[in-house]
This record gives structure tokens, sequence and C-alpha cells, in this order.
């Protein structure tokens, strides 16, 4: 096992433990779970299955594993963001949703698509200097 890998892992171990202590000072614990259990089913009925099948349909070769971890990406941050996107303006309360959402996730899949972008082109790089010259 890589170093790099190990640390991942720990922290995503680390980060978990966080989200679970964060869960333990929730009033409406019920609520939450329904709400997560949720997302898991949009993730694994709606959006990997359409990832799945856009990467299929649109992209061919050396290039559908990056488009479609950037499609599930943006699938992931979409669903996590879907409560606010839907329901926009200002709330009655302005410190419970301080932030402008929609602009930040407009910034997070420009950030996806660009890494997405530099990614492919790093592939084509490489590929292009193991070919041969003709």
């Amino acid at each position: 096992m890589s170093v790099a890998r190990l640390l991942t892992g720990l922290i995503g171990l680390s980060l978990m433990g966080v989200g679970v202590s964060l869960l333990l000072d929730v009033r409406d614990l019920p609520g939450v779970l329904v709400w997560l259990g949720g997302a898991v089913v949009l993730h694994d009925v709606l959006i990997a299955p359409l990832v799945l099948l856009i990467g299929w349909v649109l992209v061919r070769g050396g290039v559908r594993g990056p488009v479609r971890g950037a499609l599930l990406v943006a699938g992931a941050l979409t669903a996590v963001a879907l409560p606010v996107l839907l329901r926009p303006g200002k709330p009655a309360n302005s410190s419970v949703l301080p932030l402008d959402y929609p602009r930040n996730w407009l910034f997070t899949m420009v950030a996806v698509a660009t890494v997405t972008a530099f990614l492919l082109a790093a592939r084509g790089i490489r590929r292009s200097r193991r070919r041969p010259p003709s």
C-alpha cells in the first residue's frame, strides 16, 4: 500500500469521525438520516447510472474515465446543493445561508470542468510523447 493511499484513507476516516461527531449534536436525527438515505438512493439509482450511460454514449477511448469521474463529481455536488438551488432568495434568518450558493455551485462546476480538461490535456501530451515520430 502506498503512503499516499494510506494518508488519503486516514484523512477520510478522520473526516468521517468529524461528520459522526457533528451528527450526534443534531436535534432532528431521523430527518437527517432520511435525507442522507435519500442522497444515497439518488446517487445509486439516478446519478451513477446516468453518468455511466452518458460516458458510454458520448465518449470513446481513453478519455471516458476522466469524463465519467467529472460527471459523477458534478452530479454529487449538484445533489448536495439541490435544496439550496431549488429554493432561491433570501432566507428569513440571514445567518442560515450566508453565502451565494448558486454562484458557488457554478464555480465548483467550472472547477470540475477545468480540472478534467487539464487531466485530458495531460493524457494527450503523455500519449503524443510515447508515439514514435513517423
